[in-house]
């Protein structure tokens, strides 16, 4: 790329945005970041723009100071329909994604890795394999490391986790391999539609080479149908069949590559989220060239992120499990089932998604704690079911939780929603989850003693 002096305009100063002036500056363009947040909000970020060279414009976008860009990196939260994104397309100004920027700078071979659950665990697992051959790998993208910081800093190879908003915008990405995880509605007020966030998903291999690989599940028959539109080689992972490239007989993974039957042994976690995860980080690790035995080391060394599905403490004989980052119903169905049975705490901000799927995990369910905008309508869904309440804070969905539970019941946190409303951000709201439930721990204890 050849930016030396042009004028550049990044839209919002997130994580992304000041690695998008950081990468950008230092191809020598002249940038300018406009960011909606009045400057009080957005903290150190402005000034370390500033401080590189950038001009920084905050407290709204000023849609008449338009001129004069031929190109705009735009930041994950602002949707395609935004007025300032709009304006910017009926000008003729290129659109890009800061994942965009950071293909276009990536030198290393890489990986990329969507859907709409399970992206982050399935990305450092195949990180991980990367590394167990010797490569100087990191996870990267969406993960909350930008790809376009990643992209020069000289790595062996990168595993990028990359979300339906970054792939709005992006044409350039040419993974040795891709996958498409799984797909349920999530993010419509975003994209505007399902068939628009089906779509953005799809762009993971539309610019993939005919030698490349693409993954894809063959459980999910959603997902299923959008990767069986990939032009390059395909794979298929199932939980379900044994036809597929990655399946699991008698517990124990197992890949067929080249003619060749790898068994990659045993997962250690447990559910078949987990699973599912394991055994498509597999398939894109083995297509990128990963050694067998550095994928199965990976696989048995995985462990469980923060605020998915971690056990946080027993009281009672009733467990507390944060399984914050199930920001969407199928994520949630899936916390339920490896569970059951559950109070589920449930709620938040909706993204435009039907929450109604979820009474399906009715007959797993002792009971629902409600929380959050979304509230009264998971309290419609569930109320001739079972046994439902209200709670108005975290403090509050825990001790309702715990009442409504039998010994051997978990107390779930899958919310099923965005935390946005009550907290700033999934991880947040699993501390609150967590604190609340060590709480309650503690006071029993001092009952019991």
């Amino acid at each position: 790329m050849n930016l030396a002096g042009a004028p550049v305009l990044v839209v919002g100063l997130g994580e992304s945005g000041l690695a998008a002036v950081e990468a950008l500056r230092d191809l020598g363009a002249r940038v300018t970041v406009t960011e909606s947040r009045p400057e009080v909000d957005v903290g150190h970020a402005a000034e370390e723009a500033r401080s590189i060279g950038a001009r920084v414009v905050a407290g709204g976008h000023d849609l008449e100071d338009l001129d004069g860009f031929g190109l705009a990196v735009t930041s994950p939260g602002v949707p395609p329909g935004s007025p300032i994104l709009e304006r910017l397309v009926s000008r003729g100004v290129e659109v890009w994604s800061e994942l965009e920027l950071g293909v276009r700078l990536a030198e290393a071979p890489y990986v990329a890795i969507t859907g709409t659950n399970g992206k982050t665990s399935t990305t450092e697992i195949v990180a991980e394999a990367m590394r167990n051959d010797g490569l100087d790998a990191v996870a990267c993208g969406n993960i909350g490391y930008p790809l376009s910081r990643a992209a020069r800093e000289g790595h062996d190879a990168l595993a990028v986790e990359a979300s339906s908003f970054q792939l709005e915008y992006t044409t350039s990405l040419r993974p040795r391999a891709s996958a498409l995880l799984n797909l349920a509605p999530d993010h419509i007020d975003w994209h505007g539609s399902f068939d628009a966030y089906a779509a953005a998903k799809g762009r993971i291999y539309s610019a993939q080479p005919e030698d490349a690989f693409h993954v894809g599940n063959a459980d999910d028959r959603t997902a299923a149908d959008i990767s069986g539109r990939a032009r390059c080689n395909r794979l298929w992972f199932s939980l379900l069949r044994e036809d597929t490239d990655a399946r699991f007989l008698d517990g124990s993974l197992v890949v067929r590559w080249r003619g060749e039957e790898l068994d990659l042994g045993a997962p250690p976690l447990g559910g078949g989220t987990h699973r599912a995860n394991a055994a498509a980080a597999a398939l894109i690790s083995i297509a990128f060239g990963v050694s067998p035995e550095g994928v199965a080391k990976a696989i048995r060394s995985a462990e469980l992120g923060p605020h998915r599905g971690v056990l946080v403490t027993e009281v009672d004989g009733v467990r507390f499990v944060d399984d914050s980052k199930a920001t969407n119903p199928h994520a949630t169905l899936a916390a339920v089932a490896s569970h059951a049975p559950v109070v589920l705490i449930a709620g938040g901000l909706a993204k435009g998604v039907d929450l109604s799927p979820l009474r399906a995990a009715a007959p797993q369910m002792r009971g629902l704690v409600a929380i959050g905008e979304a509230a009264p309508i998971l309290m419609r869904i569930f109320e001739d079911v079972v046994p439902t309440r209200e709670a108005s804070s975290m403090d509050e969905a825990v001790r309702e939780g715990f009442e409504l539970a039998d010994e051997g019941t978990s107390v779930l946190l899958a919310p099923a929603c965005a935390s946005m409303d009550m907290f700033s951000d999934y991880g947040e709201r699993g501390e609150r989850f967590a604190d609340a439930a060590h709480r309650l721990e503690q006071e029993r204890g001092k009952r019991d003693g």
